[in-house]
């Protein structure tokens, strides 16, 4: 059986969920014999901020400071991108505290997350991994798109222009809304970029490349800029890559001379980083859409429901929480009760908690699905629900 219809299997709720997830987490750091951090978001939920960006800055220094800060580190991401700003702090962040850092990617570190990667002395991937193209992306009149691929559209006309003597009119248009500022805007972004992957790639990922593996010689220092140069300018090439949300595996960050360890040659190492990451995606099939953690602490980031939130009311041995829930198929509300720490009389005019999530509403018999209140309640009161 798989590890994914396994868990499922176990029809876990939150709280078992993230014992589970520690325990993995454990493994990990135990076989790594190093400290362990977690920064993810739930990549699928397009429409939360799941991207890194300043508010991450304050759940990663809380969750290093309970970390020891000695020998390295592994940081495990998982993250669709987001703020190259943002980035370069988290990374001193990390480097502030920890001579050796290494980024463990289970499923996919796009953009800002490949930056990231980049300043690590070791970067371990798998079969289902991926980084991503860092080239900037920009908003201009209302449009996102490569900063890279701004600048070569401009670097085009200007060669039109050069070869031919005359500027063609349907350009006209375009350059009347662009800005010296913005096109500089543009390169800056870009340049961003470009030279904090080279100097992070010279300064820590090839720190201890000194000898050629072909000619036996030393590398220079020169060489070393060159290398770390060259593979910037390949990750910000959109010409190469086509979409900024493309997936780079291992054999094409290999192609560019870049060294990956494959954690998948250590079965013991591969079957946690598995298991974790597949309760980590279990973990955000509720309303979480933002966790950094490390073994035996964690921030979570939660949706907020439509809804009102709870009502509690508090008992000598836990609490009610009562909650609304609307019927996504008649649009009837039910309130419900769900007792946390220990079993309660149900209260008039309420409905208990259903044991499996799945609420049938009184009017149509549909069903309601409250795991992600479950989630949430059980996250933020430290008890779990019972029946």
């Amino acid at each position: 059986m798989g590890t994914y219809s396994d868990y499922l299997d176990r029809r876990l709720d939150f709280a078992s969920l993230a014992a589970e997830r520690k325990v993995q987490l454990a493994r990990i750091a135990a076989h790594r014999n190093r400290d362990i951090l977690v920064i993810a978001a739930d990549v699928t939920k397009g429409g939360a901020p799941i991207a890194i960006d300043y508010s991450d800055l304050m759940p990663v220094h809380d969750q290093l400071s309970n970390l020891s800060g000695s020998g390295g580190v592994d940081l495990v991401l998982e993250t669709p991108g987001g703020s190259g700003e943002t980035a370069e702090e988290i990374v001193r962040l990390l480097r502030g505290r920890y001579d050796d850092l290494a980024v463990i990617v289970p499923g996919c570190a796009k953009s800002a997350g490949t930056i990231m990667a980049m300043a690590a002395d070791d970067i371990l991937m798998g079969t289902l991994s991926a980084l991503g193209p860092i080239d900037a992306q920009i908003s201009w009149q209302g449009k996102v798109f490569s900063a890279d691929a701004f600048i070569e559209g401009m670097n085009k006309i200007k060669r039109e222009v050069a070869e031919t003597g005359n500027l063609n009119k349907a350009y006209i248009p375009i350059l009347q809304g662009i800005s010296p500022g913005e096109i500089e805007h543009a390169q800056n972004a870009l340049d961003f970029a470009k030279d904090l992957v080279t100097k992070w790639l010279v300064q820590f990922k090839f720190k201890n490349w000194t000898t050629h593996s072909t000619t036996e010689t030393a590398v220079t220092e020169a060489e070393r800029q060159t290398r770390a140069k060259e593979i910037a300018d390949a990750l910000c090439d959109q010409a190469t890559w086509r979409t900024h949300g493309r997936s780079i595996k291992i054999a094409d960050l290999e192609a560019l001379q870049l060294r990956i360890t494959n954690y998948e040659a250590d079965l013991e190492l591969a079957d946690a980083i598995h298991r974790y990451y597949t309760l980590l995606r279990m973990t955000f099939e509720t309303s979480v859409y933002k966790l950094v953690e490390t073994t035996g602490s964690q921030v979570y980031r939660f949706l907020q429901p439509s809804g009102p939130p709870p009502a509690l009311k508090s008992e000598d041995d836990g609490a009610i929480a009562v909650i609304d829930a609307r019927c996504p198929k008649c649009g009837n509300d039910v309130k419900v009760q769900a007792n946390l720490g220990s079993p309660k009389p149900l209260q008039p005019g309420l409905v208990p908690f259903p044991d499996d999530n799945r609420l049938q509403c009184p009017s149509c018999e549909g069903l309601i699905d409250l795991l992600s209140v479950r989630a949430q309640l059980e996250a933020q009161s430290k008890q779990r629900l019972a029946f």
